[in-house]
């Protein structure tokens, strides 16, 4: 009984501890992940081929730093010959994989076990366990469409490839709005990036690297392809991070998945991201179009998610908003919420008093009317027309009397 609940959801209580800690180690993974990515997208840009001395080898480029009190120098070889290895070679993968593991086991917890109502409509025809198996069938797909699209030409230029690579994540958004619930579409495409760039790590970039140590290990001929395509997958990756955190994160902002277009804010929030990972690595060597992309896109998907005034209407009385709230929000908002699965109120948001809804009548308005985010799920089926009731009553100042 402590383990699952009556519905075959977790019980609250371990959810929530498997969730922080499973979350905190995500969290930790990523930012790892993310900064080696940075730094060495950093590194690259910033290489010196004008070197301080004379160098035998291979070499790329150059630079110095200082951190922490001291100085390092950074020298990069495209190849290294066989009396050049190292007795230590340090690789970065963990950094990705275990990323990927807490990010799978997050999504477990949070919504394949969390309940039916964090990943499908009460209306959707599917049970929990089709969800289930589609959500983890899509991550594979994902992997093997964009392997697919990467032995084809357009794999050849990346802001072909990325225009290709937007084009499929917003249809696959589009699509998926049909079948999920917004908050659940945001973060399966966030997971499906995830699991792509993964990919890259486990399948692509260091089985490449592998094969050039190898050669150079047998003293055979170093074949440095392996390594332009490895750093190709690498800069795939490295432009997907910030698109692929504002969906991890999105989950929390109703504003932003709960627009009727969603899928639409999602592709302009992708571009913004891209663009300002471009900003970040070229600074003032950026083109003005993708300054001006950049803002732009952002600018629209900010302009899309301001709340459409409301409709005043019909009088509507306090006792209606009321039980409209009792009905469809109470069961979680309350100081002692009824609803299955509910230990708490979410976020601490009570709707006990009259004094308690009015304070939160605008948030009521932004989640119940405007982006129908809550009920999650729509768990205790609210109706459109209650919905535009409350919206009206919130319209007339949401009076009490």
């Amino acid at each position: 009984m402590w383990v699952c609940d009556n519905d075959n959801s977790m019980h609250p209580l371990l959810s929530e501890w498997l969730n922080v800690l499973v979350r905190w180690a995500h969290v930790v993974a990523a930012i790892m992940w993310i900064g080696d990515s940075f730094l060495f997208m950093w590194l690259d840009a910033h290489l010196s081929k004008q070197l301080t001395k004379a160098r035998d080898g291979d070499i790329v480029g150059e630079l110095w730093m200082t951190h922490s009190g001291g100085f390092y120098e950074v020298v990069k070889r495209k190849t290294l010959a066989q009396h050049e290895l190292p007795p230590t070679l340090y690789w970065f993968k963990w950094e990705s994989y275990s990323t990927w593991i807490t990010g799978f086991l997050l999504i477990a917890i949070v919504y394949w076990a969390g309940g039916r109502a964090m990943m499908l409509d009460a209306t959707s025809p599917l049970t929990q366990g089709q969800a289930v198996l589609f959500s983890l069938g899509l991550l594979i797909a994902a992997v093997v469409v964009y392997d697919l699209l990467c032995r084809t030409p357009v794999y050849v230029d990346n802001r072909v490839f990325g225009v290709v690579g937007l084009a499929l994540v917003t249809a696959t958004a589009a699509a998926l709005l049909q079948v999920f619930t917004p908050r659940a579409v945001f973060l399966q495409v966030g997971a499906m990036l995830g699991t792509v760039m993964a990919s890259n790590v486990f399948f692509r970039i260091i089985p490449n690297q592998k094969r050039m140590l190898a050669s150079t290990q047998a003293g055979e001929p170093v074949d440095a392809t392996h390594g332009l395509k490895a750093k190709n997958r690498s800069t795939h990756n490295h432009y997907a991070t910030l698109p692929v955190l504002f969906l991890m994160l999105s989950n929390h902002f109703p504003s932003l998945y709960g627009h009727e277009h969603a899928w639409a804010v999602l592709a302009l929030v992708c571009v913004f991201g891209v663009g300002m990972k471009y900003l970040m690595n070229f600074r003032r060597r950026t083109p003005p179009v993708i300054v001006l992309g950049t803002l732009a896109s952002f600018s629209a998907a900010a302009a899309m998610t301001v709340p459409a005034t409301p409709d005043v209407g019909a009088p509507v009385a306090y006792a209606e908003a009321r039980r409209i709230i009792e009905a469809r929000c109470l069961p979680c908002h309350a100081a002692k919420p009824t609803l299955p699965g509910i230990i708490a109120p979410p976020k601490g948001v009570v709707f006990d008093s009259a004094a308690d809804i009015v304070a939160a009548k605008d948030r009521i308005y932004l989640q119940s009317v405007n982006t129908k985010a809550m009920p999650l799920g729509n768990i205790t089926a609210m109706t459109d027309e209650e919905r535009a009731t409350l919206g009206r009553w919130i319209a007339q100042g949401a009076p009490t009397e």
